[in-house]
């Protein structure tokens, strides 16, 4: 049964049709929110969809490839026409991978996984600030981006991945910091933040479809509902306080950077 916490609330989660995205969209409409479910993989998404309802929850399929221009301004687009101000949160955690040394990485494999791991995410950013800040009785926007520890550690024969989550944790920065200057002082003093924020979440390794092929032992990763949990976290924080990034690891993790 869902709680109360974010009832009447829309998010837009990518990645929605399998892993973390839909442990993160299965959460937050446990929590109350309508969920959107972005992907390219429909038929994943139609499956996330089904568990969301079936458990009480309210949920949409909606087809979105992250690294389509037209496909990220329609959606959001079409949201704040069916929602207006209630489309308030986007999750962005659709990511892929493409194993390759530097001596054999494809160079169209390298670029897909830019695209999808940090270009796509950069700018459905991007379209969903631009728009919802300009709704009527704007409050705040949250955007949660999903990283990796792979974004600050250095991974054999993953050069794809682990640069791709090392920009979009960069741009993540960069964006923080841009909203931050965005604050508006009034003649009194009294600061008004910019209607939306971006938290970041840098977990390890999850046990999710794309971690198969790397061979983890399993007691290294983590259920993804550990990190959804930690994205439910964040768009419910009070705008009083913020947590710019936070690390998400095991308890054992190796390779947390100390």
């Amino acid at each position: 049964m869902a709680t109360a916490e974010l009832t009447g609330r829309v998010a837009l989660v990518t990645g929605a049709a399998s892993g973390l995205g839909r442990a993160v969209a299965t959460t937050l409409a446990a929590a109350g929110a309508t969920v959107a479910l972005g992907d390219i993989d429909t038929a994943g998404a139609e499956v996330t969809a089904k568990a969301v309802t079936e458990a009480g929850g309210e949920a949409e399929v909606v087809g979105l490839d992250v690294t389509d221009d037209a496909d990220r301004r329609q959606v959001v687009a079409d949201l704040v026409g069916r929602h207006g101000e209630a489309f308030d949160l986007l999750v962005n955690v659709a990511g892929i991978d493409r194993p390759g040394y530097v001596t054999d990485i494809d160079l169209a494999d390298y670029r897909m996984v830019h695209a999808v791991n940090c270009e796509g995410p950069v700018f459905l950013t991007s379209e969903f600030i631009k728009v919802v800040q300009h709704l009527p009785d704007r409050t705040t926007a949250y955007v949660v981006h999903v990283t990796s520890l792979s974004a600050v550690t250095s991974g054999s024969g993953a050069i794809a991945y682990n640069s791709s989550k090392a920009a979009f944790r960069s741009a993540t920065r960069c964006i923080q910091r841009e909203l931050r200057e965005k604050a508006t002082v009034g003649p009194d003093g009294t600061e008004t933040p910019f209607p939306a924020r971006v938290h970041s979440i840098v977990p390890a390794a999850m046990d999710t479809p794309m971690m198969e092929r790397w061979g983890i032992p399993g007691h290294r990763m983590m259920p993804p509902g550990d990190v959804a949990r930690m994205v439910l976290t964040m768009v419910t924080m009070p705008d009083t306080s913020f947590v710019p990034e936070v690390f998400v690891v095991p308890r054992n993790e190796p390779d947390f950077p100390r």
